[in-house]
């Protein structure tokens, strides 16, 4: 779960980091007011959950409080990576005289908590560590002991030569810590990190991802998400017992078990294909699963072909096959899929199908390799 800007600010400051304090609206009629609350200049920042606001023009200085209201006015409504911009940031404007980067997330190689640290704040921290990976201090946490003061003193010391920044600087890095470890986050950063010409850090934008997972924990977190278009969808289809995730491409692949998922995503890219979801019925599925599985599949305008893969174990072939059947009936469309059918009650399935009109093949790749054709309007071949 991503958290907007003001969201993580606020997070922030609930651990002692210090922020800066703006205003958000949802008007451009409220822009002069809350400019008069900060104090003029201003930053006005589109608030959503993607990377890239700057570049897209979400992000503008405003000196006057005309400039405030012309340009909240721009950036309320736009679109940047497909999301629309309902909110804004009216955010006090600082001086800054350097910018830094620091973050924690998880190495996977090494299976722990890392503190990411660089002076080259301000910009993507993906092209840095494409272009100059050697800005970048990566420091593993040993998650039982966290981040200790010393080690964030390490780290600070070597962005900053004058002590009384440094000392600052780890003080938030050990704050940011406790902010990641205490919510069970998967990301906690600061892009950028800035020194004021007063000597002061600050931390003037922020970005948390919460894990989903454990968001059990955490219900006064739950209550502020702010959900995506796809998230809608991928929320919706939790309730009714499915694990679905939204992707680029476009085979839609219904398929039984998180494992069997995975291989089939995976059989896919291989072929050449681009799978277009992530989406599991589950070891136990019944018809009303598979008809709204179909739906979800249906409802994605990338989708140009589907891939039904079902090896039944817990989950009975049947009743994937009349699930299918019963959300043909339902859903006026004309993509073409493909249904790979083998295990517990094989046979029953099959029979329902061809009782259907509908053939289905014991092959997996040979499955995959049909759908990926049907997709690019090819002839399929067996």
């Amino acid at each position: 779960m991503k958290l907007e800007e003001f969201q993580a600010k606020r997070l922030y400051a609930d651990f002692g980091i210090p922020v800066t304090e703006g205003i958000l609206i949802t008007d451009h009629a409220h822009a002069k007011a809350a400019a008069e609350k900060v104090g003029l200049p201003v930053v006005v920042k589109a608030q959503v959950q993607a990377g890239g606001r700057g570049k897209a023009g979400g992000v503008k200085l405003a000196r006057t409080h005309a400039e405030v209201v012309e340009i909240s006015e721009s950036i309320l409504g736009m679109t940047i990576k497909d999301l629309l911009v309902e909110r804004v940031l009216i955010d006090p404007a600082v001086a800054i005289a350097g910018e830094y980067y620091i973050g924690i997330t998880v190495d996977r190689r090494k299976k722990l908590p890392v503190l990411m640290a660089s002076a080259a704040g301000g910009v993507d921290i993906e092209k840095v560590a494409a272009e100059t990976p050697e800005k970048i201090i990566f420091h593993p946490i040993n998650p039982e002991r966290g981040l200790r003061p010393f080690e964030a003193k390490q780290v600070a010391f070597k962005l900053f030569t004058d002590k009384k920044k440094a000392l600052a600087a780890a003080a938030i890095m050990v704050k940011l810590w406790c902010c990641y470890r205490d919510t069970d986050a998967s990301l906690a950063e600061i892009n950028p990190l800035v020194e004021l010409e007063d000597g002061s850090i600050l931390a003037i934008d922020a970005k948390v991802v919460l894990d989903d997972s454990a968001l059990y924990r955490h219900p006064d977190l739950e209550k502020l998400r702010i959900a995506t278009p796809n998230e809608e969808k991928e929320l919706a289809a939790k309730a009714m017992g499915l694990s679905y995730v939204q992707l680029d491409g476009e085979i839609g692949c219904m398929v039984n078990g998180a494992g069997l998922a995975m291989a089939t995503m995976d059989v896919i890219k291989h072929l050449g294909g681009t799978p277009a979801n992530f989406l599991d019925i589950g070891g136990s599925s019944s018809s009303e699963k598979v008809v709204y599985a179909m739906k979800l599949l249906v409802s994605d305008a990338n989708v140009k072909a589907i891939f039904i893969n079902v090896f039944g174990g817990i989950t009975r072939c049947d009743d994937v096959a009349r699930g299918l059947v019963q959300a043909l009936e339902q859903i006026n469309t004309d993509l073409p899929f493909v249904v790979r059918l083998t295990g517990t009650n094989e046979e029953e399935g099959r029979k329902i199908l061809a009782d259907a009109g509908i053939s289905a093949t014991s092959d997996m790749t040979g499955g995959a390799r049909r759908a990926i054709a049907l997709a690019a309007g090819e002839e399929a071949v067996e």
